[in-house]
């Protein structure tokens, strides 16, 4: 669905780039977390991949066309919530009303089912809403596009508990197989349970490149005291119980992905994780 080839950006014309020789693929159909750290260039590229921003070098294809012509079929089908924005004084029908023509496939149904598992109803004006609840409000109406891609920066900041439940349901409902969502964030416990495919960057280094059900054949993650010796781990963290350890995976054991564990795994031991994943393009 995504293949970006080669690319190089920077926001100034110094030799600072965000991403150099960078390349990535995105398949249909999957749930995607973009991870990475603060600074690393996860928002910068969810703008290069919807077109608001242009690569200096490089390539982005949706489906075969380069997002940077910002072609009506092209923009029509994508969507981007990003972590900060600023909705008009209106209400969220006659916001739906003015811009769902953009998206063939919108569904004012699906909106209203949307809105009903937040509470919401479509009579609500967006500035009467707290932060939180307007961007619940949005995520609705961005689901109910039913754009082939949807890519969302940082969903879960702002919510509270019961909302981030909420928020993983809502997500879930409206998946198809046509679909995919990329969520970046460093909220990593707020969507691990939604994820199908795990990218971790560092500018312009993919340090990890695979499917949930890959990582959980590869990897063994799991719980030890702190007596029990960690000979052979991939990586330790000290826990409440004693150390978390991600462990090859030999005997075909079946774990729960533990994302955070894998995130500051993969950062503190990256030619370790390379050499299990078989990753020519990681730094070693």
């Amino acid at each position: 669905m995504l293949k970006i080839s080669d690319l190089a950006f920077s926001y100034s014309n110094d030799d600072c780039k965000v991403f150099n020789d960078f390349s990535l693929s995105i398949e249909k159909g999957a749930v995607y977390g973009l991870l990475g750290l603060n600074g690393t260039g996860k928002s910068t590229l969810l703008y290069l991949l919807t077109g608001l921003l242009r690569p200096q070098q490089g390539s982005v294809l949706y489906k075969g066309e380069d997002v940077k012509l910002r072609l009506p079929s092209t923009l029509s089908d994508m969507f981007i919530v990003p972590e900060e924005f600023e909705l008009p004084k209106m209400s969220i029908k006659k916001y739906a009303s003015l811009h769902s023509g953009f998206y063939p496939n919108f569904s004012y149904e699906q909106l209203t089912r949307n809105l009903a598992m937040f509470g919401l109803d479509d009579s609500v004006v967006f500035n009467s809403l707290s932060m939180g609840q307007q961007k619940k409000a949005f995520m609705c109406y961005a689901l109910a596009t039913n754009t082939s891609l949807l890519v969302m920066d940082e969903p879960t900041n702002g919510l509270d508990i019961p909302s981030k439940s909420e928020f993983r349901r809502l997500i879930a409902s409206n998946m198809t197989e046509e679909k995919t969502i990329i969520i970046s964030t460093h909220q990593v416990r707020d969507i691990d349970s939604l994820l199908d495919h795990i990218v971790i960057i560092d500018g312009s280094q993919v340090l990890l490149n695979a499917s949930s059900d890959e990582i959980c054949r590869r990897l063994l993650f799991a719980e030890q005291p702190i007596s029990e010796p960690t000979d052979g781990a991939l990586f330790v963290q000290p826990s409440v119980s004693g150390n978390s350890v991600i462990l090859p995976n030999e005997y075909g054991e079946e774990s729960r992905l533990n994302l955070e564990l894998l995130f500051n795994g993969v950062l503190a031991e990256r030619e370790r994780f390379a050499q299990v994943f078989n990753r020519s393009n990681a730094v070693l």
